[in-house]
C-alpha cells in the first residue's frame, strides 16, 4: 500500500498491484515480470497443486496473476472431482470459486481415494490414524468406502 497527497490537505490509501512495466519494480530474474500475462498463465499451468500455491506466495505479482486466474484452478479442481463430484458441483452451484472450491475439496478427494484404494484397510485401532491427516466425509462417502472395503 502506499499513501499519495491529493489536492493540498487530503490524503487517501490505495493498494498498489504490481506492474510490468514498472522500472522500480522490475527484477532480471522475474519471468512474469517481462512476459504477457498469458504467458506467464501458461507457465503457472504447468504446475502441480502444491508447487502453485507455492508459487502463489512468491511475490505480488505472481500472487495477483494466480489467485485471479479461476482457470488455473479449475483445472487442478477437475483431478479432484472424480472423488468428490457432488461436493465440487454443490459448491460451484452456490456461486464459490474454483480456487475456494479446490481447496475445500482437495484433502477430502485426497483422503477419499486413499480410503477406496484400501490403504487404511488394515487399521486396528483410531489410534493408528492420528498421525494422518483426516477430515470430515459425508455418508455417501462411507458408503462408497465401506462397499470397496466389504469388496476386499
Amino acid at each position: 500500500m502506499y499513501v499519495s497527497k491529493r489536492n493540498s490537505n487530503a490524503y487517501f490509501v490505495s493498494e498498489r498491484r504490481p506492474t510490468l512495466t514498472s522500472a522500480t519494480e522490475t527484477c532480471p530474474h522475474n519471468f512474469a515480470e517481462m512476459l504477457p500475462t498469458e504467458m506467464s498463465l501458461k507457465i503457472f499451468s504447468e504446475l502441480d497443486i502444491d508447487s502453485l500455491c507455492s508459487a502463489l506466495l512468491t511475490c505480488k505479482l505472481w500472487h495477483h496473476i494466480i489467485e485471479d486466474s479461476d482457470h488455473l484452478w479449475r483445472n487442478h479442481c477437475l483431478t479432484v472431482q472424480a472423488f468428490c463430484q457432488q461436493e465440487i458441483d454443490g459448491d460451484i452451484q452456490n456461486g464459490l470459486s474454483w480456487k475456494v472450491t479446490l481447496v475445500r475439496n482437495y484433502r477430502r478427494g485426497f483422503l477419499k481415494s486413499e480410503w477406496l484404494r484400501g490403504r487404511y484397510s488394515n487399521i486396528r485401532s483410531a489410534d493408528e490414524l492420528l498421525d494422518r491427516n483426516m477430515c470430515s466425509l459425508d455418508v455417501e462417502t462411507w458408503g462408497e468406502i465401506l462397499e470397496a472395503e466389504l469388496e476386499r
